[in-house]
């Protein structure tokens, strides 16, 4: 029976109800949304991976946190030592209602906050005699009480180790006014002329106790310790004499007055003190002086920018730091990226994943670095304030908007420090992914290719910036060529695997990982190279600098010898030459002393406001072009060429010509002038003639002595000239001198005037000597010693060696972090190894190799471009030199030896370091089927 399947009817289909249509969602939401979601799952992931890979974890954080923890320690400080507006009054004045400082007797205007002033007409007549406290209250009117607070300048006094130099302060403590000025830490005001108070840094140096004697260095003085202050704006050492116990004979020293009056210092007697020369800081502060600064202040652009890019270098070496851990972080991770991949992630979304990893680990490293600094900042405040800035800090404040920028710079330093990463994660093979297997990608050309491009223009633009002596633009040049060696030690390290071939295993398979993990060894070694770079770079910019000052060192004196100047012109009595002679010759050694005397404008009608007396070159020998002005480079090339102009640039813009009066004993002192010359240039000075050091200015056996001079009551100037019979020193030391006998200074109306003496010495004493001496000549008065020290180069060992320790610190730090990643990524390897009979010191043989690949290829890169930049700065700055006028000393061609000796070391610290962690016995790992 045949069943035959009838058709199915045809269905009335009804037609759909119509109903709301729901509008398609527009496109840049529905793409926002998804990458919103896709941002979310890939911060979900990176939170878990955070939290199972915990020793990566804390490493990424640690180096993250570390700079965060110290730019955020020094940002806060700084905030606090900054005192604002209201913080500013309330330490100037106390309880004070303002501060006055009465400066001239005529009319003046001032700002708002009394900090500056100018005289409101054209004339200006200074105050000529000191104030007294009743002329200021009858300023202020009745009701009112003044207080004076003077600036004593330094006080020597007799110290436990010698004489100590104090800061001196004249106010009396016993008044509320000037009393709130300081806190008391124990005893009493001083209430006599007698009695002081002293700092506690004063209370230390001095080593007594309250009721103590201290002497002054002459002994001239005695004062008995009564209490202990503290000043907030000084933590030094500093001593607060009675007022009764310093004259106000000087109406230049510095005074103040602090002021209460019955009312509230207002506009219009502001206006009434300042009709009396009185400038008035009051305790209300305008409107506009309490507006916050901002966080860039008022910093030069240039030194901006610098930071900047300094900064800029720093973030540089964090993101080399980080980068291995992130790149072994995506090794072990590559099957569960390609999984991602399989379930139809792109390559956008697993380059999400990854740079999802360097977000989450780059705010938890700056928020933990944020907090520690600033809580390190808020501990340490008493610490800061007495060691570093000297003075007490404002309110606790933290500085939020550089904070906000700190955070920002940690977050983007893990972002880049995982983007190389990202890339090699989008890129990776999904089925070698999923088996597990290591399958790196080829090197690119492209990358090879930019990083030659930016090598060479960065080394150029180094180079033009040291022709314009830019900073900034060095900078950028410095950074551009490590970003373009960064580009190229991929390429680099592939190339030296192959020379791997005929080392033996050790070395062999370590050239070997390195090639194969490039993603991790690269920045590893970029990173030591850029702070080995830095480091020989700067060093031996600093050596050339040095030797560079030391030739154009130009001496006062010859070496080892002292010039004595006094520091009270016109005592009584004055000490004799035989006075000054035994005490250099019991305390210094001396074998010959000479007293210095200058001349001095003096007539008929009284000494001069203004003297100078120096020698006038001849016209015809008196070069055409004059430094400082713009010159062409055809003029500066004629002024290079001209025999008038060929003195170096120091001989143009020096202390001019010192002018002595002589009679032939000062002038060896002087001048270190041979024994023929000496007494060829005294008999000329007998004779009545005059000596110069410079031979320009002799024509004819003449020289012309010019004086000019300034009486009171005039504004011309008085000009005379004679020519005298002269004598030309031959070469010596020393700046140009003019000599003058006895006989032609009366001729020029000249009198000489006491002005010190000179000192011939073996050899420059020690301080210790200085000290003695000066300690003993306190007898004849207060003197100033300038001992000639001559032109020893300056010596930059220390800095060197610092910046060659930062290098090295961070080298080992590289090499280890690089060594223990890859010790953790080869466990597989090293198993195998073990399984085929290897020896147990495989093992740290191979974490030795591991830290010498790194340690020392990035040293070996450092050091070459440090030299190679150096080398370009210098000739760049020499180039520039080679036209300029005056003319200038070149930069030589200096190795800091010192910084590459350290240098060289560290790669050998790096690697026993590396062997003295390192277990010697290999991992066993047993498979179970």
């Amino acid at each position: 029976m045949t069943l035959r399947r009838t058709p199915l009817a045809r269905r009335r289909v009804d037609p759909p109800a119509v109903g709301p249509v729901t509008p398609p969602t527009p496109v840049g939401r529905r793409r926002f949304a998804e990458l919103t979601g896709s941002w979310r799952a890939a911060l979900r992931i990176a939170r878990r991976e955070s939290r199972r890979a915990r020793r990566r974890t804390a490493l990424v954080l640690a180096m993250i946190a570390l700079p965060v923890l110290v730019l955020a320690f020094l940002a806060a400080s700084y905030d606090m030592s900054e005192l604002t507006p209201q913080e500013r009054v309330d330490r100037r004045l106390g309880v004070a209602d303002a501060e006055l400082r009465w400066f001239a007797e005529t009319p003046v205007i001032q700002d708002e906050w009394g900090d500056s002033w100018y005289p409101r007409d054209d004339s200006q007549s200074a105050i000529g005699r000191p104030a007294t406290a009743a002329e200021v209250t009858a300023l202020l009117g009745p009701g009112s009480r003044v207080t004076e607070v003077r600036a004593g300048g330094p006080v020597t006094v007799r110290g436990p180790r010698g004489d100590e130099t104090l800061q001196g302060r004249v106010l009396d403590l016993a008044d509320p006014l000037a009393r709130s000025l300081v806190r008391f830490r124990s005893g009493r005001a001083p209430q006599q002329p007698g009695e002081v108070a002293v700092s506690p840094a004063a209370l230390r140096r001095l080593d007594v106790r309250l009721g103590d004697a201290v002497a002054t260095a002459d002994r001239a003085r005695t004062y008995t310790v009564v209490g202990v202050v503290e000043f907030p704006d000084d933590l030094g050492p500093v001593m607060a004499l009675h007022p009764a116990a310093v004259g106000r004979a000087d109406p230049q020293t510095e005074s103040r007055w602090l002021v209460d009056v019955p009312g509230v210092v207002d506009a219009a007697m502001v206006s009434r003190l300042n009709d009396h020369g009185v400038v008035v800081a009051p305790r209300h502060l305008p409107a506009s002086a309490t507006s916050s600064r901002s966080w860039i202040g008022y910093a030069d652009t240039t030194d901006l920018s610098t930071g900047v890019l300094i900064a800029g270098l720093g973030l540089l070496e964090v993101v080399l730091l980080v980068g291995p851990a992130f790149a072994v972080g995506v090794r072990r991770r590559r099957r569960d990226l390609a999984l991602v991949a399989v379930a139809g992630g792109d390559a956008a979304q697993l380059r999400r994943v990854v740079l999802a990893d360097g977000v989450v680990l780059g705010v938890l490293g700056a928020a933990a670095g944020l907090l520690l600094g600033v809580g390190a900042a808020f501990a340490g405040r008493p610490l800061m304030e007495q060691y570093v800035f000297g003075a007490r800090f404002g309110g606790y404040r933290c500085w939020p908007s550089a904070l906000v920028v700190l955070g920002g710079v940690a977050v983007l330093a893990g972002v880049l420090a995982a983007l190389a990463p990202a890339w090699t994660a989008a890129r990776q093979d999904v089925v070698a992914g999923l088996a597990g297997r290591r399958t790196p990608p080829p090197p690119r050309a492209r990358a090879l290719t930019l990083g030659l491009t930016l090598v060479v223009g960065g080394a150029a633009l180094a180079a033009f910036g040291a022709s314009r002596t830019s900073p900034a633009v060095i900078l950028t040049g410095l950074i551009l060529g490590e970003l373009g060696l960064v580009c190229c030690t991929p390429t680099l390290i592939g190339a030296l695997a192959r020379l791997g071939r005929v080392l033996p295993l050790a070395p062999r398979i370590a050239l070997r990982d390195a090639s194969r993990n490039r993603a991790a060894a690269a920045p590893a070694i970029c990173a030591v190279m850029a702070a080995v770079a830095s480091s020989v770079a700067l060093g031996g910019y600093l050596a050339s600098d040095g030797v560079r000052d030391a030739r154009t060192y130009q001496p006062m004196l010859p070496t080892g010898h002292v010039l004595i100047n006094p520091q009270e012109p016109g005592r009584q009595p004055e000490p004799t030459l035989a006075q000054i002679d035994a005490v250099a010759r019991a305390q210094l050694g001396a074998t010959a002393v000479a007293p210095v005397r200058t001349p001095l404008c003096s007539s008929t009608d009284g000494a001069a406001d203004y003297c100078s007396v120096g020698p006038e070159i001849p016209p015809e020998r008196v070069c055409p072009f004059v430094p400082g002005d713009r010159l062409s480079a055809t003029q500066r090339r004629q002024a290079r060429a001209d025999p008038r102009c060929r003195n170096r640039a120091a001989d143009y813009f020096g202390n001019g010509v010192e002018t002595v009066v002589d009679d032939g004993s000062a002038l060896p002192l002087l001048t270190g002038a041979d024994a023929a010359a000496t007494a060829a240039a005294t008999a000329v000075l007998r004779a009545g003639g005059v000596v110069v050091t410079d031979p320009r200015y002799l024509h004819d056996g003449r020289v012309t002595v010019q004086v000019n001079e300034v009486r009171a009551g005039r504004d011309e100037a008085t000009t005379t000239r004679h020519d005298l019979p002269g004598y030309a020193l031959p070469p010596t030391v020393g700046q140009p001198r003019l000599l003058l006998s006895a006989s032609a200074a009366r001729q020029l109306g000249l009198s000489p005037v006491q002005a010190g003496w000179v000192v011939d010495t073996p050899a420059p004493p020690s301080q210790r000597r200085q000290d003695r001496f000066a300690k003993d000549l306190r007898a004849f008065g207060t003197f100033s010693l300038q001992v000639e020290q001559g032109a020893a180069p300056r010596d930059d060992s220390p800095l060197l060696l610092l910046l060659a320790a930062a290098a090295g610190m961070i080298t080992v730090g590289a090499a280890g972090i690089a060594t223990a990643l890859a010790a953790a990524e080869g466990r597989a390897e090293l198993s195998t190894l073990a399984a085929v009979g290897a020896a147990p010191a495989v093992r740290r043989l191979l974490a030795i190799c591991q830290a010498g690949v790194i340690a020392g290829l990035g040293s070996v890169l450092g050091i070459v471009a440090g030299l190679g930049t150096a080398a370009i700065v210098l000739f760049s700055a020499n180039r520039e030199y080679a036209t300029a006028w005056p003319a200038r000393e070149p930069y030589p061609y200096l190795v800091p030896w010192p910084a590459l000796g350290v240098l060289v070391l560290v790669p050998v610290v790096a690697m026993l370091g590396a062997g003295l962690f390192t277990r010697s016995g290999l991992p066993i790992e047993r498979r179970l089927d």
